[in-house]
C-alpha cells in the first residue's frame, strides 16, 4: 500500500486554506497545517487561534512557525524604507518570497518533514518536460499569478495550488456545506499589519511624523498647496491630495529628498516606454527580445508590449500607453497566448 503524501498547508484560518487543506485531505494527502506568526499582536494571535480551529475540526496536526523577526526585516522595514525613498512598496510579493516561500516553506520540509506545501493561493502549476510554469487559475477575477513571480522552479516543484480549478463562490459554497469554521470568514486585507481603522496614510503618519513641504505643478514650477510629507503619496494619487484646483490633479511624483510632490493632470501620467534593471525568468530561461502581455501592478488589464534587453536595461514598448508607472512596484510578464507567467521585475 503506498503511503500517502505529506503536505503542508499554509493555514491562516480563512476560507481558501481551509478549503484547501480540506480538498487535500478528501484527495487522501497527509495534510498538516503551518500558521506563520507574522507579527506580535492581538490580529495575530486571532489569525493563529482562527488556523487552530480549522486544524481541530479536520482532524489535522497543526503548527505554528514564528516568523516574526524576519516578517520586521524582511517585510514591515522593506514597506517603510519603500516610502522613505518615495516608492510604492508591494509587501505581499516580498512577504510570498522571504517568508511563505522562505522562512515558512524551509520549516515545513526540516521540522514537519512534508513532501510539499500548499496554500489558497489562485493559480496553477503546470509541469512539462520538467519546466514549472505558472498558469492562471480558473477564476481569473482571483488570478495571483503577478504575485507569485519571484518563485523559482525547485520551489513550484514543491508547491500545490488546490483552489486553482475553483471560482471563489464554489469555495465559499465547499466552505458552507461542510461547515467549515472559515465558512463566514471576510477577505484578508491588503496590508495585513496595518489593522482597520488605521490606513497606509494614518501608519506612515504614525512612523514618520509630519515633515511639511510644497505641493507644485510639474508643468510649471507653480507652488499651489503643501502637504505634511511626500513619503505619503503614491504615484497616480488623486484623492487625498488636499489642494483645490480648476481641474482634478494626480500625483506625477514625489521628491522625498527635497520634499516636494509633483502633481498635475492625468494625461500626463501615460507612458509609452519603461525601463527596468532586473527581470527574473521563472522558467531559468532568459529571452532577450519578444512579444508579451505586461501588468505593472496587480489591478490592472494585461497590456501588449515588446520587451527586450538593450545593454544592462530590460525595456518594455507598449502598444497602448500605460497609466502610473510606479518605483517600486513590480513589472511582470505573460505569455500573449495562454497567459502563463514569464517573467517580472522590479520598476
Amino acid at each position: 500500500m503506498q503511503v500517502p503524501k505529506r503536505v503542508a498547508v499554509l493555514l491562516s484560518g480563512g476560507v481558501d486554506s481551509s478549503v484547501a487543506a480540506f480538498l487535500l485531505k478528501k484527495q487522501g494527502y497527509d495534510v498538516v497545517g503551518i500558521t506563520g506568526k507574522m507579527f506580535c499582536s492581538p490580529s495575530s494571535e486571532e489569525l493563529i487561534k482562527n488556523a487552530k480551529k480549522v486544524a481541530a475540526y479536520l482532524g489535522i496536526e497543526h503548527y505554528v512557525c514564528d516568523v516574526s523577526d524576519a516578517f520586521q526585516q524582511y517585510v514591515i522595514q522593506y514597506f517603510q524604507n519603500s516610502y522613505k525613498k518615495g516608492e510604492t512598496p508591494n509587501p505581499c510579493i516580498r512577504c510570498n518570497k522571504m517568508i511563505k516561500w522562505g522562512k515558512i516553506f524551509d520549516f515545513a520540509f526540516k521540522e514537519a518533514g512534508v513532501d510539499y506545501v500548499a496554500t489558497g493561493h489562485y493559480a496553477n502549476i503546470v509541469e512539462k518536460d520538467g519546466v514549472f510554469k505558472l498558469y492562471p487559475a480558473k477564476d481569473e477575477k482571483k488570478d495571483q499569478l503577478y504575485y507569485l513571480f519571484e518563485l523559482d522552479q525547485y520551489q513550484l516543484s514543491k508547491t500545490l495550488f488546490p483552489l486553482s480549478g475553483y471560482l471563489k463562490a464554489e469555495v465559499r459554497t465547499i466552505a458552507e456545506k461542510n461547515n467549515l469554521p472559515s465558512k463566514s470568514s471576510k477577505e484578508s486585507q491588503d496590508i495585513c499589519f496595518i489593522q482597520k481603522p488605521m490606513t497606509t496614510k494614518t501608519y506612515l503618519l504614525e512612523q514618520f511624523g509630519e515633515k511639511p513641504g510644497d505641493i507644485v505643478m510639474l508643468t510649471t514650477g507653480q507652488i499651489i498647496g503643501k502637504h505634511f510629507g511626500a513619503h505619503q503619496y503614491t504615484i497616480g494619487q488623486r484623492k487625498g491630495i488636499g489642494v483645490a484646483y480648476k481641474s482634478p490633479l494626480y500625483v506625477l511624483e514625489c521628491d522625498v529628498a527635497k520634499n516636494i510632490v509633483y502633481v498635475g493632470t492625468k494625461e500626463e501620467l501615460y507612458k509609452t516606454s519603461i525601463k527596468t534593471d532586473n527581470l527574473k525568468f521563472q522558467s531559468g530561461v532568459e529571452q532577450l527580445e519578444f512579444q508579451a502581455k505586461v501588468k505593472i501592478r496587480y489591478n490592472m488589464q494585461k497590456e501588449n508590449a515588446l520587451v527586450k534587453k538593450i545593454n544592462d536595461k530590460w525595456v518594455f514598448e507598449f502598444e497602448k500607453p500605460v497609466y502610473a508607472v510606479t518605483k517600486g512596484q513590480a513589472v511582470v510578464v505573460y505569455d500573449k497566448v495562454d497567459s502563463h507567467l514569464i517573467a517580472g521585475g522590479w520598476l
